[in-house]
């Protein structure tokens, strides 16, 4: 809830601007006075934030709040939990039968005599248009132009329907085709890292319908991806069920050599999580390691995670972050205002599980089969083939 009506009322808490007044207000994990909350993931918080601001005593109990504070001692026993993403990342391909959907919902609104506009998303609902182009133009100067121009007359009837949802409902933007792959448009501009909406300060999360909707971890946003009709549900103010997750933490020191890459880098983490197992957990990088990784490579690693198995692959936002979000394009009160809240929550990294440790100097270059990472050659026993 945006609204500040959540039973944990009492822990708003306002957030002061350094010059005067204030960004807002925002759901104060610290306010809590719950030792266990220190103990707690920085992953876990995001879910713990959303269930404090979101507890209605209905559809998020008190008790789904204190199992995740419990973290610890709930997650080996396979808690249920409700969560709910503060938006919805949608692409073309998956997007229009979901916006078909709320148009079926509103016809049978009007059929049977009520207000068909009550048919909404409540939450951000983001449709970026990237899955239907296709490359009939090449080797020439006007092929992006011609191409586009081309798929706009062969699916001239769904952009226009996208146009009328576009409009019809509130909380949705469309992003038009030419813009970019939806995950470099989400982690490039969609991405908030901190919403403030109505004056309530809260994190962002995203469901997406896409698997790597996970690469938005490398900027310290939780997401992943689901079916549509989860993400159909999560749009009309239902919570997603999830099992309460174990968390991995993998820790990362050193700075990548000369010549490796981040994908030798992601290589090499894949490997090494898919003999860990991971599959239905979160995975947390954190080390000094972390400050030599730029907000791409994360992102390159991030994504990877439905290779190694885990929900997500999280990064938690800090200083290469908020130079990343300044790069951007956002704002510097905006970025200030992401600090200020981040800090403000207290918000560090703890883990309870033994942390695989990686150097990232150690790193060598690595051919790897993305459908088999447990196969892999060596820099110096394919320098022949290249």
């Amino acid at each position: 809830m945006a609204d500040g009506s959540s039973r944990f009322g009492h822990v708003l808490t306002s957030l002061p601007k350094p010059g005067g007044g204030e960004y807002g207000k925002y759901y104060s994990l610290p306010a809590l006075n719950d030792r266990r909350i220190e103990r707690l993931p920085y992953s876990i918080r995001y879910l713990l934030e959303s269930a404090i601001r979101n507890c209605d005593g209905f559809q998020i109990t008190e008790k789904d709040v204190e199992n995740i504070i419990d973290w610890e001692n709930t997650a080996p026993k396979l808690v249920e939990i409700p969560f709910k993403p503060a938006r919805v990342l949608l692409q073309d391909f998956t997007g229009v039968p979901a916006i078909v959907d709320l148009a079926s919902m509103r016809d049978a609104m009007a059929r049977l005599g009520d207000d068909p506009g009550k048919i909404d998303p409540l939450i951000p609902v983001d449709l970026v248009i990237d899955h239907s182009v296709q490359a009939d133009v090449v080797r020439s100067e006007n092929a992006l132009q011609a191409n586009m121009q081309r798929e706009f007359d062969r699916n001239k009837e769904r952009f226009a329907f996208l146009r009328w949802g576009s409009v019809a409902f509130n909380n949705m933007l469309i992003v038009p085709p030419g813009s970019g792959i939806v995950h470099q448009v989400n982690l490039e501009y969609l991405g908030r890292v901190v919403f403030n909406t109505d004056g309530i300060l809260y994190l962002d999360s995203v469901l997406g319908t896409d698997s790597h909707t996970t690469m938005i971890d490398g900027m310290g946003v939780a997401g992943w991806g689901v079916g549509g009709i989860e993400a159909e549900a999560t749009m009309l103010g239902q919570p997603m069920s999830m099992v309460l997750p174990s968390v991995v933490g993998f820790k990362l020191s050193g700075k990548l050599r000369d010549g490796v890459t981040a994908t030798d880098l992601v290589l090499t983490v894949t490997h090494i999580l898919r003999k860990h197992g991971v599959v239905g957990k979160f995975v947390e990088f954190y080390g000094e390691g972390m400050s030599e990784l730029a907000v791409a490579n994360r992102a390159t690693i991030a994504n990877m995670s439905p290779e190694y198995g885990a929900t997500m692959g999280f990064f938690p936002v800090d200083h290469v972050t908020l130079g990343y979000l300044k790069l951007t394009g956002r704002s510097d009160e905006k970025v200030e205002m992401v600090e200020a809240y981040l800090r403000a929550n207290n918000m560090f990294v703890d883990y309870n599980e033994v942390s695989i440790v990686v150097t990232i100097s150690d790193t060598k270059g690595n051919i790897c089969l993305i459908q088999n990472c447990s196969f892999r050659l060596k820099q110096k026993e394919f320098t022949h083939l290249i």
